[in-house]
């Protein structure tokens, strides 16, 4: 414990504001610029999420997940709503932010251990992880789905 804190603020400042990393930080991802998150698109043929299917059975689990960005007037991505070339290149820089979003919220969350005292900085570190790592790992897959859907739509377009 790096900030010598009486237990009561401990409680306190970690009851209210890991929730509030948690909302503040997709809240201020969804307020960031589309451009920062559109790259070009690589394609392989492995690009289709099969190996976060196969090694984490994320299709078992995906609709479990809360989609945030709704609550701020983001970008939904719980359901695909078309397969416009515009709007899957969209959604895959949506995929992006969201994934950015997540790893700020791990690293903001592990910073509560600097006045966590051991033990429970480690469970602060793991909660951290655990509440993001399946957002990251969905988020990740459905990119994946969607470039190689983007790209099976190009190709169809330009070989006609």
């Amino acid at each position: 414990m790096w900030i010598e804190l009486p237990n009561i603020w401990i409680a306190v400042i970690n009851i209210l504001g890991i929730p509030v990393c948690h909302l503040g930080i997709a809240w201020l991802s969804t307020c960031l610029p589309a451009r920062m998150f559109q790259q070009q698109l690589a394609h392989t043929e492995q690009a289709n999420g099969d190996w976060y299917d196969h090694v984490f059975h994320v299709r078992r689990w995906k609709k479990l997940l809360p989609d945030a960005a709704p609550w701020f007037r983001g970008f939904a991505k719980g359901k695909l709503k078309s397969t416009d070339s515009i709007y899957l290149t969209t959604f895959i820089g949506e995929t992006r932010r969201g994934e950015f979003s997540h790893w700020l919220q791990i690293i903001a969350i592990s910073l509560f251990i600097l006045w966590t005292p051991y033990p429970a900085s480690i469970i602060i570190v793991l909660y951290a992880i655990a509440s993001n790592a399946p957002c990251i790992i969905n988020l990740r897959y459905t990119r994946l789905r969607m470039v190689n859907l983007l790209h099976k739509k190009q190709t169809r377009t330009h070989a006609s």
